[in-house]
């Protein structure tokens, strides 16, 4: 796709209207509270009982939380796979049990850190890496949740995730008190926490996170994030419904394919469209694709090719 094809594409996206029922609403989260918390409290507000969102927060963590209102949460398993960013302040020289400031204190290393040193192990934790899930995670085993296993005291066995760290910068850094704070952009799945206790450990002394927050995640910054106050004082003025996006917005990772009026209505009934009568026709296709379907009315939903059959398929209306 060309640029110029590309801004007419945003173009386009920007001027879809959605509505408090039905949309993406990004809101972000205080400290202290957690993912579920902000969604019980939007479900108050907005009176739409079905809401999901697109990444758990922790509840010392802020930040990016976009929450998927009415038919959206139905896009929660379909997402593309999109970096995240954050910025995490760490503290060398200690190590917990939760692998941040929250935990149990394990041990203290009085041993000094110059930037010099930081900078170079920091090197080792750019691209793709491995990290040890951590226990206290929502990951789990064997049916239960790992942070409840972590809970009664019992520690299993975690195998080494590959995760991607895309950007890695230091943004400060006082070496009388080992402390600093990090940028960081990465593949889902990685633990900033865990890569804080890591690079302590490969500089000797241990490290924990001290704090966190998500300033983008699933293509949306903090910038387009309303806090809580922000949003409830928006929905008593009949505001918020202007700032709940398209559910296509989840979706501009994917190119967009427009169909006619009866291929249209073929595909809201769930049938396959014929490539060879979509503008995919002759085009070189590996089958992975998926496509933002588009009628005369708008988004319809997704599509995955079918090679074999030669068709697009119903991948999830909306």
């Amino acid at each position: 796709m060309k640029e110029w094809e590309r801004e007419a594409e945003r173009e386009r996206l920007s001027a879809g209207k959605g509505t408090v029922e039905n949309g993406v609403l990004i809101i972000d989260k205080p400290e202290g509270i957690t993912s579920f918390d902000v969604v019980y409290r939007l479900r108050r507000l907005t009176g739409q009982r079905k809401i999901g969102h697109t990444g758990t927060l922790d509840p010392m963590a802020t930040g990016v939380l976009p929450l998927l209102l009415g038919k959206a949460a139905r896009a929660e398993s379909l997402l593309p796979e999109t970096w995240k960013e954050y910025e995490a302040g760490f503290r060398l020289g200690e190590e917990t049990d939760t692998e941040d400031s929250s935990g149990k204190l394990l041990s203290r290393c009085e041993k000094a850190v110059s930037r010099e040193e930081l900078e170079e192990a920091l090197e080792s934790f750019r691209g793709d890496i491995l990290q040890v899930p951590p226990m206290y995670s929502a990951l789990k085993r064997d049916g239960k949740k790992l942070y409840e296993l972590a809970r009664q005291g019992i520690v299993v066995e975690r195998e080494p995730r590959p995760v991607t760290v895309y950007e890695l910068e230091l943004l400060e850094y006082g070496e009388a008190g080992r402390e600093g704070r990090l940028r960081i952009r990465c593949s889902a799945g990685t633990y900033v926490r865990t890569l804080c206790a890591d690079l302590g450990k490969t500089l000797g002394v241990g490290g924990v996170m001290t704090s966190l927050r998500r300033t983008a995640a699933c293509g949306f910054s903090e910038k387009e994030a309303l806090t809580l106050e922000e949003a409830s004082a928006l929905q008593k003025e009949g505001l918020l419904s202007g700032r709940i996006l398209p559910v296509e917005y989840l979706f501009r990772e994917f190119f967009s394919l427009r169909v006619t009026e009866a291929q249209a209505k073929r595909f809201c009934n769930g049938g396959e469209l014929d490539l060879h009568r979509t503008t995919l026709s002759g085009k070189q296709l590996t089958g992975e694709e998926r496509f933002r379907v588009l009628g005369p009315g708008g988004f319809l939903g997704l599509g995955k090719v079918d090679l074999g059959a030669g068709s697009l398929k119903v991948l999830k209306l909306f």
